[in-house]
């Protein structure tokens, strides 16, 4: 299964970032094989919409899941009508996030994150 975790660095062992459309990266990673890509968040940048920016470039990306510290509603929103499920944080590393997530551990995201 290919998932999505917000992060703060390039790898396995970064620090996952507990914002959604601005944080600095998305680890794409196959839960198989542990392969990760790491993709610059654009959306992170732009005045305005970055959480549906983020949200659909995260389902283009071919990602099944994300998992994030919150969804704003307009995220939320955008990943539901893309069919992406949303789990909350539980980890000190993206490596961490991800055996939790293969293990069950998360929580799944079943309505948005109150909007700022």
């Amino acid at each position: 299964m290919r998932i999505a975790v917000t992060a703060s660095g390039s790898t396995l062992d970064a620090a996952p970032s507990p914002v959604f459309g601005r944080c600095p990266i998305f680890l794409f990673v196959d839960t198989d094989t542990m392969q990760v890509e790491a993709v610059n968040n654009n959306a992170g940048a732009s005045s305005g919409g970055a959480g549906i920016q983020a949200a659909q470039f995260v389902a283009d990306r071919g990602a099944q899941a994300i998992v994030s510290g919150s969804f704003g509603p307009n995220a939320y929103n955008t990943l539901s009508a893309a069919g992406v499920e949303m789990y909350t944080l539980a980890g000190r590393t993206v490596r961490e996030v991800v055996e939790n997530f293969k293990a069950g551990r998360l929580n799944r995201v079943t309505a948005p994150s109150r909007g700022r």
